[in-house]
C-alpha cells in the first residue's frame, strides 16, 4: 500500500496554492457562489466520483459507492475584514510568507477545505476499499447561522453519514465537542412623549436598565461542565425606537449571546431570563423570544431556523474518537488527547440536533479565526491531508 504521509507531503505544495486561490475569492456569508464553483471544479479535476451543488448552495463531492457513509465538512464562507488598517497584508491576496499563508479565511476555514480536496485525491489514488462512501462538503452560510447548512443536509437526507469530521481549526488536535449557543431578544415597551417633558411618557430604555444588570449577574452564576466549561451570557447589541431624538423611547431591545454548557437547554436559558424580568411587566409589556434566521443562501433558498444550537460532546471512549486519535498518530507520528473548541461550529447541527457522531480536526489555530492575523501554516495543510485520508481508511476497515 502507498504511504499516506508521503502522498500527503507530495500534495502539500499544490494544496497550499489552492488555499491561496480560495483566499483570493472573497466569500462572505450569503455570497459564496464563486468559491463554491472553484471548489467543485477542483474536485472534478481530482477525479471525484460525483460533484454536485445542492439547492442550498453547498458543494458536495463523493468518493466511493459503499452503503456506509462518512462526511467531512469545511464551511467556505468567511466573516468580513473589519478595519483594513489592522491587517499587515492584503486580506484577499493569499500571501505566503515564511511557510505561513495569510488572508481572510486561511484559518476559518479555507485551509480545511483545501486539505480535504487533496485528501480526496489521495483516496482516489489509493482506492478507498471497504463498503464505504466518503462525502466532502463545502458548506455555506455558517458564519451567519452555524449549523443551518447541515440542518438542511441532514433534514433533507442528502447524506446520512455515520460520522462527520469538522475541519474547523484545532491546531492539529482532535476535538470532540464544544458549548452550544442560542440567541435571545428582550424588548421593553414604553410610551413616547416630547423629550422636554419626559415625565409625560414611559422610557423603554430606562425600563431595560435593571434587566441589563440582571443579565450581568446571571452570567456569574451559570452552570459549568468539567469538559466544556462554563455557560455564559452577554449583551451583544442594544437598539431603541422613538419618534425623534427629541422624544422618549417607546421601545428598547437587547440581543443576548448565550453560550450553553452541557445540561443547559433552551428551556433552562429562557426560564432564567423570565426570572429576571418577572415583576417588571406591570409597567408595560416585556417580550422574550428566540429569533428565527430567515436570510436566503446564495442560491436564494430560505430555510428558516430558530437560533437555538445545543451543546454537544462525543464521549472520550467512543469509537470515532479512538479512530481519530489513531489517524492523528499515523498522520503526525505522535500521541494526543481529544479536546474541545471554545467557539461554535456546524457540530451544533450534526451532533447537537441530529445526534450524528462528530469529531474535529483542522489546520491552523483558532486564535486567528476572525482576527486580522488570520493565517494557516503550510505544514498544517500537509498534516491535515494525511489525517483526513487516514481517518477515511480506518473507517473503511483498512489498517495501514
Amino acid at each position: 500500500m502507498k504511504d499516506v504521509r508521503e502522498l500527503a507531503s507530495r500534495a502539500q505544495g499544490e494544496a497550499v496554492e489552492f488555499l491561496r486561490d480560495l483566499i483570493r475569492i472573497p466569500s462572505p456569508s450569503g455570497d459564496e457562489a464563486r468559491v463554491v464553483e472553484a471548489i467543485a471544479q477542483r474536485m472534478r479535476e481530482g477525479g471525484f466520483d460525483e460533484v454536485l451543488i445542492d439547492p442550498f448552495g453547498n458543494v458536495l463531492g463523493r468518493i466511493g459507492r459503499g452503503r456506509r457513509a462518512i462526511a467531512f465538512d469545511a464551511h467556505v464562507d468567511t466573516v468580513g475584514v473589519g478595519d483594513p488598517g489592522l491587517w499587515t497584508v492584503d486580506p484577499f491576496e493569499g500571501v505566503l510568507r515564511d511557510g505561513i499563508v495569510y488572508g481572510r479565511g486561511a484559518s476559518d476555514q479555507k485551509g480545511g477545505m483545501a486539505a480535504l480536496v487533496y485528501a480526496g485525491r489521495i483516496l482516489k489514488e489509493i482506492g478507498l476499499g471497504g463498503d464505504l462512501t466518503v462525502w466532502i462538503v463545502g458548506s455555506v452560510l455558517e458564519e451567519d447561522c452555524d449549523g443551518l447548512c447541515w440542518n438542511y443536509i441532514l433534514t433533507e437526507k442528502e447524506i446520512e453519514p455515520e460520522v462527520v469530521v469538522l475541519t474547523e481549526p484545532t491546531n492539529l488536535h482532535v476535538y470532540r465537542g464544544h458549548r452550544g449557543r442560542m440567541e435571545i431578544e428582550i424588548t421593553t415597551r414604553g410610551i413616547s412623549c416630547h423629550g422636554s417633558a419626559p415625565e409625560r411618557g414611559v422610557n423603554a430604555i430606562h425600563r431595560m436598565a435593571p434587566i441589563l444588570g440582571g443579565v450581568e449577574r446571571l452570567n456569574a452564576r451559570l452552570a459549568s461542565d468539567p469538559f466544556l466549561g462554563k455557560g455564559s451570557v452577554t449583551v451583544s447589541e442594544i437598539r431603541s425606537t422613538a419618534p425623534s431624538l427629541c422624544a422618549v423611547a417607546d421601545s428598547c431591545s437587547i440581543h443576548l449571546d448565550r453560550r450553553l454548557t452541557l445540561g443547559e437547554t433552551e428551556q433552562v436559558a429562557i426560564s432564567e431570563i423570565e426570572e429576571i424580568v418577572a415583576g417588571m411587566r406591570q409597567g408595560g409589556a416585556i417580550e422574550v423570544e428566540i429569533p428565527q434566521f430567515t436570510r436566503p443562501s446564495h442560491t436564494g433558498l430560505v430555510y428558516p431556523m430558530r437560533q437555538y444550537f445545543p451543546a454537544w460532546a462525543l464521549p472520550a471512549d467512543s469509537l470515532h474518537v479512538e479512530l481519530a486519535l489513531k489517524a492523528r498518530r499515523l498522520a503526525l507520528g505522535e500521541e494526543g488527547d481529544a479536546g474541545r473548541w471554545i467557539f461554535s461550529t456546524n457540530g451544533v447541527a450534526t451532533m447537537g440536533l441530529h445526534r450524528v457522531p462528530t469529531i474535529g480536526f483542522g489546520p491552523a489555530s483558532e486564535v486567528h479565526a476572525h482576527a486580522p492575523t488570520d493565517q494557516c501554516p503550510a505544514a498544517d495543510i500537509g498534516a491535515a491531508i494525511a489525517f483526513y485520508a487516514q481517518f477515511a481508511l480506518l473507517c473503511a476497515g483498512d489498517r495501514p
